[in-house]
Order: C-alpha cells, then structure tokens, then sequence
C-alpha cells in the first residue's frame, strides 16, 4: 500500500536550494506551500520554477500551493527591537502613532483596531503568549493593562478572543500576489482570514481572471482561523474547493481547548461534502531544531490521520528548521502507521446514500466492488479529477490510481488522500485505454499476474464529467 495521506512542506530558507527541494520530494512531499507571507514576487516565481524542475527530475510532480498573508493585524516597531510587559502596568495601541515603540505603547499596522474593541475586551499577542485587556479607547488610542506579560517584540501578531476584528480576508497586498501565483499556475490559492463564503468567491474570481491567459482556474482553500468563520463553515466550504485547519490563530480566538474537536468536525464535514482538508500548525514543532519529534508529535500527526484529513502540514519545520528531509521522513512514516489501524466502515458509508449524477455512481460503486472482491487497485481514467475525488473521501484499504492526460488535474491530485495520480496519453478508443492503463501499472509493479483491479471511464474518451464504466480485470 502506498501512503495515503498527503504531505505539504513549506520551502523556505532551509530548503530552497535544487539539491535539497529534491531530497525532499524524494522522502515524501506531495504538495509544496509558498508562503507569500515573506518574500517578493519575483522569489516566488523562481522558487516555483525550481519546484516544477525538482519534480520532473525526480520524475513525480508535486502540486503548489500559493498562501496568501492575508490582513497583518499586528502591533508596530519598537525602539529597541522588543520590551519586556510586566503583569498589571499599563499598555496603549496607537493606530496613530508613527514613532518607534517602548515600555508605554507601541504603534500598529492595523488602523481599524480603536473601532473594533471596546472596554473588557481581550486581545492576545504574539500567539496569545501575551494577554492584554482593554480598559478604555481614546481616539485612536487603545488603553490596556497587561494581564499575562512577557518579551513582545516587532510585527508580532493581535488577536481578539471570540473574534470580531473587521479586517477584510483579501488585501491590495493579495490582490497582487494572486496575479504573481497565477502567471506559475498553481495548483491551489490558500485564503488567509476568510469570513464567509463571500470571501473566498471574491478569491476565486479574481484567481480566475488572472488565470485567464493560461486558462487556469486553482483550487482554493480556505484557511480556517476566525471563530467568525465556525458558524459559516458549511458555506466557506460549499464556495472552496477544500479548507485548512489552522491551528494557530484559531486557537488563540477560540482557545486551546476547543481546537481538537474543531479539528475532527471540521474534516469529517468538509469530507462529507466532497472537500478537501489540510491539517496544519506546529505538527512536528520541534524538528525545527531536534533530529527526532515528541512522542506528543507523533500522536498529534497520527490522530490527524486518523480522523480522515487529506494532507498533514510543515511550515517553520522546513521552511527554517535544521532538518527538513528527516522531518518529511519522519511525517510518512507515522502516516504509514497509523493508516494500517484505520477502520473500514465501509458498507456503513452507503447505508441509505442516493447518487444523483452517473460518474458519482461509477466512482462508489468501483470502491464498493474492489472492497468486497479484494482487488489489488482502483485505476481511475480521468479527465478533471472528479472521479477521483468522490473515491478519495471513502476509507478504504485499497490503492486508487488515477490515470489522466491532463497534468493540471495530475498536480491537483497530488493532494487527494489515497490517489496517485499518474499521466497517461489520451485515447479516443476505449479498449485500447484500458489495456494501455493495465499494461502500465504492470509496469510500475502494482499489478501483477493472478490480480484483480476494478476500473472506471467514461464513454466515448475524453470529456469531464463522463465516466460511466465500471469493469473488473483481471491481469493474464
């Protein structure tokens, strides 16, 4: 069995040279994150362009994923680089202030923050590491006492606990850098701090008019991180093509404690609607400095498997840390593990489901025939990826290989769970793709003499949206 969970690694300092992106396809990556948080346009572009090399050179292409920054909510520059806040001493936000900050106050990026609070609100810095609470607001000063202090230096983040800060999902900042991600096509656009559904359809349009010379439409994936966001969750996902459990400021709005079971209603909906889902945020944390994870790491990333998400996520881990190869390594192998105690509820899934569309009844009936004959591999001949998909939201222990023309839909595969996606030349006969398709995962070694492998396609070739054959082979 191939690994079924996906992985996304974020390039960085760390790993942005050929030599070490290829290493790091190698030992696993499956999708790679451009962090348009830091950097210029012009080094994500030839940090794209590196990727799509590494992969063809190690013969496996990897999905891109451009991250949008998103609104910087986040306090100014101080004097000396950083002040430490004691417990109960005062504290002013000044959205007007233009001086470097001190002990007393310090400036911010965010203008808006005097008319999104009010006294008793609390606001948690720097990952809600530090904890302020508003007494009073005075123009466009902030008064605060400092309730849990600490060191609180440049640029470092705010957050309002139950949410309520006004700023908009989409900046002038990501308005351009979706044009930047477009003109390399990636493969998914991942939306900072979105809302509502709204949020990420605005996303989508103005991905897809800068998509329009190269005629390429993304996948969006809508990073949830507001508690705004919880109540509309079903809309966010019915506009998105998959979200992003972000665990970081989701917890500091929402608090610790309610981000675990966050995290599984999250992905148990977005895979019942046919969503993709991305668990992220310091998965193996401490790798960024130590050859080995915690035994608290390696529960975390096997529970995330377990509850269904489609990929698991490093950031700082390969972005910045010492060991990014050892990281991806490490990940694979406590998904591989931890898929073999997984339970097949299979029959379950398809008590009292109707399915209203033929390709959707082809793709569940392909996993319900290879279930029960035990055949050795689902092989999928697709055009958009669709067929895929609806396979890839069932837990099932057999491999599915999806088989397309298109290398579009081959690179937004990479990041379904339990799919290799696998490009095929194109056939206008039928018969002839499906022996075409056997003989080539004979060749790969998946099939072998004596297997049985379920098959599916649509008839006449080539058209999304038209599968409508299911057929049980058998390799001679």
């Amino acid at each position: 069995m191939p690994r079924a969970t996906k992985i996304v690694a974020t390039i960085g300092p760390s790993s942005s040279t050929p030599e070490i992106l290829e290493r790091m396809i190698r030992a696993g990556v499956d999708v790679v994150r451009l962090n348009f948080s830091h950097g210029k346009a012009q080094d994500h572009i030839e940090r794209a362009a590196m990727v799509r090399e590494a992969g063809r050179r190690v013969g496996k292409e990897v999905a891109i994923m451009a991250d949008l920054q998103g609104p910087k909510i986040r306090v100014g520059k101080f004097a000396e680089g950083r002040v430490m806040l004691e417990n109960g001493q005062p504290f002013v936000l000044d959205a007007a202030r233009a001086a470097p900050g001190d002990e007393g106050g310090v400036g911010l990026d965010y203008k808006e923050l005097p008319r999104d609070v009010k006294p008793g609100d609390r606001l948690l810095l720097n990952d809600g590491l530090i904890v302020l609470t508003v007494d009073r607001v005075r123009g466009e000063e902030v008064h605060t006492t400092v309730v849990v202090g600490g060191e609180l230096s440049n640029n470092k983040g705010i957050n309002k606990q139950g949410g309520g800060l006004t700023a908009p999902a989409l900046t002038a900042k990501d308005m351009e850098d979706i044009k930047t991600a477009m003109s390399f096509q990636c493969e998914y656009l991942a939306v900072s701090f979105p809302k509502s559904a709204t949020d990420m359809e605005m996303a989508r349009q103005l991905a897809n008019v800068a998509g329009e010379p190269w005629r390429h439409k993304p996948g969006m994936i809508a990073k949830i991180e507001r508690s705004e966001a919880i109540p509309q969750l079903e809309n966010i996902l019915k506009a998105s093509d998959g979200i992003m459990v972000a665990r970081g400021d989701l917890a500091v709005e929402v608090g610790n404690a309610a981000v675990p079971a966050l995290q599984k209603r999250m992905i148990r909906m977005a895979r019942e609607m046919d969503k993709l889902t991305i668990t992220a945020t310091q998965m193996m944390e401490s790798m960024i400095v130590n050859p080995v994870p915690t035994r608290a790491e390696v529960s975390d990333v096997a529970n995330a498997v377990l509850d269904g998400t489609d990929a698991v996520m490093l950031s700082a881990e390969t972005a910045a840390g010492k060991y990014p190869v050892e990281t991806i390594e490490a990940m694979a192998a406590i998904a591989l593990e931890a898929e073999t105690a997984e339970d097949v509820t299979f029959d379950q899934d398809f008590a009292g489901k109707r399915f209203g569309r033929i390709d959707q009844s082809i793709a569940m009936g392909a996993l319900f025939t290879a279930h029960h004959l035990g055949c050795r591999a689902i092989l999928a001949l697709t055009e958009s990826g669709s067929t895929a998909l609806w396979m890839s939201r069932r837990r099932i222990h057999v491999p599915i290989y999806a088989l397309t023309a298109q290398p579009l839909s081959q690179r937004k595969m990479a990041l379904y769970r339990n799919v290799t996606p696998i490009l095929m030349p194109a056939h206008d006969d039928r018969d002839a793709a499906l022996a075409d398709a056997e003989a080539l995962l004979v060749s790969r070694g998946v099939l072998k003499p004596g297997d049985t492998y379920a098959i599916t396609c649509g008839e006449p070739m080539g058209y999304p949206g038209g599968t409508n054959m299911l057929k049980v082979g058998l390799v001679g």
